[in-house]
């Protein structure tokens, strides 16, 4: 199942996981739910917060060209 949150509603909900876990007055049961949810949630921004750092890179290194340039240049080079 895909989970359709930004970013911002993922990291909320795992500020509000960390403080019900540093509370310590979560049953035990509910304390392993909430960790492991943290844990998922953690995993997830982590992951995005990785992909935004790379593409932010991959841009401000002047890594991609504009389509339609390349397009053109492709065509100009081309001995068919």
């Amino acid at each position: 199942m895909k989970d359709n949150k930004t970013f911002e509603e993922r990291l909320e909900r795992l500020k509000i996981i960390v403080a019900g876990l540093e509370r310590g007055d979560l049953p035990l049961e509910e304390g392993v739910a909430l960790f492991k949810e943290g844990q998922a949630l953690a995993k997830s921004c982590a992951s995005q917060l990785q992909k935004a750092g790379n593409e932010v890179r991959i841009v401000s290194n002047g890594l991609i060209e504009d389509f339609d340039a390349k397009v053109e240049s492709e065509d100009m080079t081309d001995d068919s």
